[in-house]
């Protein structure tokens, strides 16, 4: 059990910033006892890193961290850091995760775990050697919604999962107009954005065994070197079929609407929106609802970094197993590069998939 106030740093306040509210909110709201029975806080915004000075300069005041940086290798080499929350971009993951681990800090590192292969591959094994705990920002996975879909899934409400589908719906094109690090191009659409609408689906229906996919590259034809639209169909196990949109050129509002298909019902949840669907048959005796929706409301919090934070802070503090581990990360990217390959070549395509 932890006694002590766990110290935390946030490297990169671009993405950052939300994670850095998320350790404050959690050490306004969480106590421990310390070794003299003393309430004190459960964790500390201990230090921000950014290579833009005045970014960090202006968040770190705001929230009140107790250090400044814009190296994070100067950051990690302080003994008393104890946690390191790594939102750069995700070029640079590879190399901070191995030197933090390396520095002897927990780790939670946003999705995706990385953008190649060899990347993963390096980060699994930095993982592998150390004792530290290591946590992939997979936040899909705490927006309630998402959430309580999966709850109502497992409970059996729905009977067996039959379709899932979900869709990363979002218009990039102010990205590419502000050259963020987000337009590199070494970031194509399917890894950097719709792991998320993947991951959603593997946390739920778990690994696809193949996919086939088919991309277009009409809205960003001079804008991206790589497909801005893709669909893809996926297998899963236990005979269930899938599908996932995604999109970073489509002109409407931001959505990831998904829909989960049972023998016994249908849940239709997205993270934008403040009711979930639910058609369950027979919810009452002798009457048949399947055209009668039933609506339930959810709190929507779709970049919940507090629920993402609070579950990292039990796990280092009780020493608790890591759910959404390295390989989780991993093979959601591995299922990302299936489709990519999957709709550059034409053909079906069995994720590599990392154990």
């Amino acid at each position: 059990m932890l006694n002590k106030t766990l110290n935390v740093g946030v490297i990169g306040l671009r993405m950052g910033e939300t994670h850095a509210a998320g350790v404050k909110e959690v050490g306004n709201s969480q106590f421990l006892l310390n070794e003299e029975g003393h309430k004190i806080p459960a964790a500390c915004l201990y230090a921000v890193c950014d290579i833009n000075q005045a970014r960090a300069e202006e968040v770190g005041r705001r929230l009140g961290a107790a250090h400044v940086y814009t190296d994070y290798k100067d950051m990690i080499a302080d003994p008393a850091l104890d946690a390191v929350i790594t939102a750069s971009p995700d070029q640079d993951h590879r190399e901070m995760v191995e030197n933090t681990l390396a520095a002897g800090k927990h780790i939670l590192c946003e999705k995706p775990l990385a953008l190649t292969r060899e990347d993963c591959e390096a980060i699994v094994k930095a993982v592998k050697n150390s004792d530290r705990k290591f946590m992939v920002g997979q936040i899909c996975r705490y927006t309630p919604g998402f959430k309580q879909a999966k709850e109502i899934i497992e409970s059996g409400a729905i009977g067996e999962l039959t379709f899932v589908e979900s869709e990363y719906a979002h218009d990039y094109s102010h990205i590419y107009a502000a050259g963020s690090w987000r337009s590199d191009p070494a970031r194509n659409g399917v890894v950097g954005g719709g792991c998320h609408a993947v991951d959603l689906l593997r946390w739920i229906a778990g690994d696809p065994e193949e996919v086939m996919a088919y991309g277009t590259h009409k809205t960003f034809a001079d804008v991206t070197p790589y497909d801005d639209t893709h669909i893809a169909v996926l297998k899963f196990p236990n005979n269930v079929i899938g599908k996932v949109f995604i999109s970073i050129s489509c002109k409407r509002d931001y959505t990831m609407r998904s829909v989960f298909y049972g023998t016994k019902g249908t849940i239709i949840v997205d993270n934008t929106s403040p009711t979930m669907t639910v058609f369950k048959q027979d919810v009452f005796p002798g009457m048949d609802r399947h055209s009668m929706p039933i609506t339930v409301p959810v709190d929507i919090n779709n970049h919940n970094a507090a629920g993402e934070f609070r579950e990292f802070f039990d796990i280092i503090a009780n020493d608790k197993p890591v759910q959404t581990t390295v390989y989780e990360g991993a093979n959601t990217v591995a299922t990302c590069m299936a489709i990519y390959e999957s709709a550059a070549t034409g053909k079906p395509v069995k994720p590599k998939l990392f154990k």
